[in-house]
């Protein structure tokens, strides 16, 4: 397998925590037993639970409550059941190592089977798009499993994360060694990472407002070193991995995640792809919540 230039500067970025080698040794290594998600559910009277579900993965320190106006539109508009799922080390799901696409697609596998769900369409954002996108091309895919797949404003790439993320978690730590007890302080403390308001917000629901002094839910000693696997995708455009699904990529036209660069190599990924735009950022999904869920509503119920 070969490694970009990315990975042999990792080595050089202390900051990350992260040597190359234990990067690249966390790829070859074999494939963690998949842990169990969890997970709320909503579905329309008398409906069935399995049936044609829409399964909904969020982004990195997102967890499944983010996603709670948006499953009770999406449950009404399809009348079909809609599961939102915290991801390993988000959320409520359990902490737990390696935190790589193909555990994380592993987890999504196994809680497809074991809750015997059937046609899924699978909508990812962000980081829960490589998962989605992960679970598409996996050779553990079952056949006649996954009927759609959506993908939020994100590229099936290579890249490293921008340095935001980096900062954020060196942020989060600093809130936690410095035993604060108010939202306030945690708020002034975050700011030098993260200008913008609302980001701090989404950010801080991650903290735990039952304990004293505040510590957040996810577990950052996992996050932190991890930061630059989730830069990484699993599968090579050159390699035999394709799902030649009905796909939906869906783009903020004010974001870079998807780009004329890496368009090609998620239309060779995924052949039956078509691409949308919204007016917005990167959180597509929240900035333009009605169009977002027209996009997907429409793009499901097409014939």
């Amino acid at each position: 397998m070969r490694y970009p230039q990315s990975i042999a500067s990792i080595a050089r970025l202390p900051h990350l925590r992260t040597s190359a080698s234990q990067l690249i040794q966390r790829r070859l290594s074999t494939h963690a037993p998949p842990v169990d998600l969890h997970y709320d559910v909503i579905h329309p009277p008398d409906a069935s639970k399995t049936d044609k579900p829409l399964v909904i993965l969020h982004g990195l320190f997102g967890m499944r409550r983010n996603w709670q106006s948006l499953a009770k539109a999406f449950m009404r508009d399809l009348q079909r059941p809609v599961y939102t799922l915290d991801l390993r080390n988000h959320g409520t799901s359990p902490h737990v190592e390696p935190m790589t696409y193909d555990a994380m697609a592993s987890d999504v596998l196994h809680f497809c089977e074991a809750h015997s769900l059937t046609d899924v369409s699978l909508l990812g954002h962000s980081m829960g798009g490589k998962v989605a996108m992960a679970v598409a091309l996996s050779p553990q895919l079952p056949p006649q499993l996954l009927k759609h797949l959506v993908v939020a404003d994100v590229a099936p790439a290579r890249s490293d994360l921008s340095p935001e993320f980096r900062g954020y978690i060196d942020g989060m730590i600093k809130i936690e060694q410095s035993r604060v007890s108010t939202r306030k302080e945690a708020q002034d403390i975050l700011t030098p990472y993260e200008k913008d308001p609302m980001t701090r917000a989404f950010l801080l629901t991650n903290l735990d407002s039952h304990s004293q002094p505040l510590k957040f839910q996810v577990p950052l000693k996992i996050i932190g070193p991890a930061i630059p696997e989730i830069g990484w995708f699993p599968y090579e455009p050159e390699g035999k991995h394709r799902w030649s699904g009905r796909t939906l990529f869906i783009k903020g036209s004010k974001s870079k995640y998807i780009n004329k660069h890496n368009l090609p190599l998620a239309q060779s990924f995924f052949p039956n792809m078509s691409l949308e735009t919204l007016d917005t950022g990167h959180w597509v999904h929240a900035e333009k919540p009605n169009e977002f869920r027209k996009l997907v509503v429409d793009f499901i119920t097409e014939p």
